[in-house]
């Protein structure tokens, strides 16, 4: 008798690691020269934990065998607070602080902590999916507002300020974007935190990128923005510090949150059913956010970064027939490509066929809940020659499928 998933998973979706990465190791298997343009994991592409932060892990390797507080190990709540102090946020209580294996971890802890059946959740679209799973998994509904590509992929306050009803309980900001690497201006963000005030609802600041801006962009922490809004902000060492296999995130409670001691006991609860978050990973956060901040160097002008994000922009655009808006922040490139110019049926056939005749992977928009246009992803971490390698197939795969 075949056995069958739960039915509150047939609705949730994580195409990055889908159907077409699935095929995509069948290739890799089969001999296939596989370009790999869909998974933000630096890491896998020659970025290197900072030599500190590696001598951090070993010299407290002794210290990492017991569990730790449900919340995280002191010293590494202590840091997170004092830099969140350093840009500004001065109210923050180290108990407010938890620690997570990712912030995938926490991300789903805070929906099953907070929803109810049938409770409504504003997430943009595009957005990074684990959101809408998330959401989905609490059994929840995951409103999705748009980002409108011809403003840079900038969130329409007014159509999420529609979308809000007596079932709303918060608001997805995530700041700088995945997948499009839009960073929101300062006045965008207060018209968002304005539909919270007036709504009663919570922000959840999704900031995982926030040291990864380009050509002079600042990245605007939302916690520092107002006082009377809860304000969940999630950030880890995965990306600004490319340590993504540590698997080390965290997430603060600013605001009133007070109001909030219900909700914080239920994660609280969840957070000691898993007993605690990697230990060994934990002692390396004090060292990341007080030391020498390397990411800047390859995000600004020379920088690796910089670069690949440069020529992914510059390629992409050269391309009749696709369109994509300059990331400002992020390691993503969410192009367009005009369907009444080539022969594809929508953008998850355009990715798949690529793939078999290119051996290039990237993910269909509809992977980011996005389906007004043909979008896909693409991931500008891999060296320029292999970035080019990928956008003369690209070129090559289009030129062939010209209607």
């Amino acid at each position: 008798m075949a056995i069958s998933k739960s039915k509150h998973l047939e609705h949730v979706k994580y195409e990055i690691r889908g159907r077409i990465a699935e095929r995509a190791a069948e290739l890799k298997a089969g001999g296939a020269n596989v370009i790999e343009l869909n998974i933000g994991n630096p890491g896998a592409f020659g970025f290197q934990v900072p030599d500190a932060m590696n001598l951090a892990l070993i010299r407290n390797l002794d210290k990492a065998a017991p569990y730790c507080n449900s919340k995280g190990i002191v010293p590494a709540r202590e840091a997170i607070v004092a830099d969140a102090a350093s840009y500004g946020l001065k109210n923050l209580d180290i108990e407010h602080v938890y620690i997570g294996n990712g912030c995938s971890e926490l991300i789903v802890m805070s929906m099953e902590a907070l929803l109810n059946p049938g409770d409504e959740v504003l997430v943009p679209s595009p957005d990074y999916p684990l959101w809408t799973a998330a959401v989905r998994l609490a059994d929840g509904k995951a409103m999705h507002y748009p980002c409108v590509p011809e403003k840079g992929w900038q969130p329409d306050v007014e159509a999420m300020a529609a979308m809000i009803t007596d079932k709303t309980r918060g608001i997805v900001v995530i700041n700088p974007h995945n997948p499009t690497g839009a960073v929101y201006p300062q006045e965008t963000l207060l018209a968002i935190l304005e539909l919270a005030r007036k709504h009663n609802l919570i922000i959840f600041a999704d900031e995982i990128y926030s040291k990864i801006t380009y050509n002079g962009v600042k990245h605007v922490p939302l916690a520092t923005l107002s006082t009377d809004i809860l304000t969940i902000t999630y950030n880890g060492i995965s990306k600004n510090y490319r340590a993504c296999g540590f698997r080390s995130g965290w997430m603060y409670f600013t605001g009133p949150v007070a109001e909030a001691k219900d909700y914080m006991e239920g994660i609280t609860l969840l957070a000691s059913m898993r007993l605690c978050a990697n230990v060994t990973a934990q002692w390396t956060i004090p060292t990341a956010l007080s030391g020498y901040q390397s990411i800047f160097s390859l995000t600004t002008d020379g920088g690796r970064l910089k670069e690949q994000r440069d020529l992914t922009v510059k390629r992409l655009n050269a391309i009749p027939g696709i369109k994509c808006a300059a990331p400002e922040g992020s390691l993503y490139a969410f192009p367009e490509i005009d369907l009444q110019m080539y022969k594809f049926k929508d953008a998850e056939d355009f990715c798949f066929r690529f793939l078999e005749e290119k051996h290039v992977m990237v993910v269909h928009g509809t992977g980011f809940n996005y389906s007004k246009s043909a979008a896909f992803r693409v991931v500008f971490l891999p060296w320029t020659e292999t970035l080019a390698n990928a956008f003369d197939r690209l070129e090559e795969f289009l030129l062939a499928n010209k209607r």
